[in-house]
């Protein structure tokens, strides 16, 4: 197999020109071509040039593959295709003396269900919420009546904070194994879009996400994994420093030397348990921020030019960064094309922002997070926890800011640059629901951070014309862009101070977004099954 990169055509072109160009050049015979599959198209719009071209990056094969090497033998863009295939790294026995367990089942739980299950091990998965369409009743509860349920929401439940999100299926970890190619394949065969598989940023978006979390449930149960919704974990049994099972709010006691804890990062009541434990963990950074909203048809002109609006390139997206003059950085995070702003507590009393968005992404605004990096160090000095303690503070006075109803603290980007309180809103809605409660932001977040957006933003309005307009929507506040601590493991992935036990994904801070926390389930199941199995990494 054969790869050719970076071979240009414009974005109007019809579907059967590309073999003939692939053909063209390589400078073979049409007969010589056996086969061709996209592995990536992407395009770049950074330059305001008169055309605007795919990029792809096809694999293929010949009749003549040794001759075809080395006529392009000093070309870089066409050599060997590397084998992305998955390869298990053993099978489980016919008798489990102990059946591993999985604690979560958003991206990461699942992959890591999904592997193990698929290896023969028949795991257990233990989830907090429940399934994801009742999930998806609970969570509409918040949206459109104020009605939280914690237990059931944005954050816990089948499919994990993943789900009411854009589906973002990329990311910039570094993956010499290709394990987000299992993640994506996978993914495709619970129903996602064919198209995730090549296009340049792939999404699914939360309707569509519903669907593939069932489908891939159904495959574990099928593997003989078990499910079981509703099942919170509040103990874990360690003796010795060895994991030997974990305990539910129910009392029940299920005993496992293995267990991957598969954590979303909004799961503090389970990191206080782990820390009384004495798991090991740190304090990380995360950022705090605000949710920004403009039109999309803004941010298509901005960053499409004559092109915005074209159906095959959809609605635009952009990534910003600002190093500020206090010395910390702004930057966009988590960037919703055509979505809205949703309500992502999980806690009474608390508000959080998060974007999502349709795989349309049709809707009218577009949103981000635009957010400050914050350090333990410097910031939230005090222990593992006290990241977590700094987001609560943050998020209870977003509840009393937004007058104590769920409704969010908002203001226009104009009026926050000014540094006044906006009492009605201009020409952009916000989409955030149940509601947005006009107020001056300035006491929403440390005053560092406010400093550094009200520099970040006029700064953006240079690379995006239009970014600090006045009407534009800033809505609070984003406290959660990833887990506050980091529950440590060494090089065999465990604990470091508890065996068997495997911490994994966002929770345990290895992973930011779908993919990465998928990709880092299955390295954790491989880990899992490695030792069950005696086998040295």
């Amino acid at each position: 197999m054969l790869r050719i990169t970076e071979l240009k055509l414009p974005i109007d072109h019809p579907e059967e020109v590309l073999r003939p160009a692939i053909v063209e050049r390589l400078g073979i015979a049409d007969d010589e071509l056996l086969g061709f599959t996209l592995f990536k198209r992407s395009y770049d719009a950074r330059k305001k040039s008169a055309e605007l071209c795919f990029i792809y990056t096809i694999d293929l094969s010949v009749r003549d593959e040794a001759a075809l090497l080395a006529k392009f033998s000093d070309d870089r863009h066409i050599n060997v295709a590397p084998d992305t295939g998955y390869k298990p790294v053993g099978q489980a026995p016919a008798v489990l003396a102990n059946r591993p367990l999985v604690v979560g089942f958003g991206p990461c739980g699942i992959f890591a269900g999904l592997v193990l299950a698929q290896m023969g091990f028949r795991p257990i998965i233990l989830e907090r919420g429940k399934e994801v369409r009742q999930r998806t009743k609970d969570t509409w509860g918040l949206w459109r009546k104020s009605v939280l349920n914690p237990e059931s929401n944005v954050q816990f439940g089948e499919g994990g904070a993943g789900t009411f999100s854009d589906g973002k299926l990329y990311s910039q970890i570094k993956d010499p194994k290709h394990l987000g190619r299992k993640v994506l394949h996978e993914f495709v065969k619970a129903g996602a879009p064919e198209e995730i598989l090549y296009v340049n940023k792939p999404h699914i978006g939360t309707f569509r996400l519903t669907g593939v979390v069932e489908n891939m449930r159904q495959q574990i149960e099928v593997l003989g994994g078990e499910i079981r919704f509703e099942q919170r974990v509040t103990d874990v049994l360690i003796e010795d420093g060895q994991l030997r099972g974990v305990e539910l709010a129910s009392g029940e006691q299920i005993r496992s030397e293995h267990v991957v804890l598969a954590l979303g990062h909004s799961a503090r009541d389970t990191f206080r348990m782990l820390h009384s434990r004495d798991v090991y963990m740190e304090a990380k950074p995360f950022s705090v921020g605000f949710r920004i909203e403009h039109p999309q048809s803004l941010i298509d002109r901005a960053r499409l030019g004559k092109f915005a609006g074209h159906p095959k390139l959809g609605a635009a997206d952009y990534k910003l960064v600002h190093h500020a003059k206090n010395g910390r950085s702004v930057y966009s995070f988590c960037m919703c094309p055509g979505g809205t702003v949703v309500a992502a507590t999980s806690e009474p009393n608390r508000v959080v922002t998060n974007g999502m968005s349709q795989y349309s992404r049709n809707e009218r605004n577009a949103n981000a997070g635009i957010v400050v990096g914050i350090t333990p160090e410097v910031d939230y000095p005090g222990g593992p926890l006290a990241g977590v303690e700094l987001q609560e503070r943050l998020e209870s006075h977003a509840f009393v800011l937004g007058g104590s109803t769920y409704a969010a603290p908002g203001q226009l980007v104009g009026d926050f640059i000014a540094g006044k309180a906006t009492t009605a809103l201009g020409s952009v809605e916000p989409s955030y629901k149940p509601g947005v409660h006009l107020v001056d932001l300035a006491t929403a977040l440390p005053s560092f951070a406010i400093e550094a957006i009200r520099e970040a933003l006029p700064a953006f309005d240079k690379q995006i014309k239009g970014f600090a307009m006045h009407d534009a929507v800033l809505t609070g506040i984003e406290t959660r862009t990833s887990s506050p601590l980091r529950i440590t493991r060494g090089e065999d992935l465990q604990s470091l101070n508890v065996k068997g036990l495997f911490p994994a994904g966002e929770g345990a801070g290895y992973a930011g977004g779908i993919l990465s926390a998928g990709v880092d389930g299955i390295r954790v199941a491989e880990a899992l099954a490695r030792n069950m199995l005696g086998i040295e990494a």
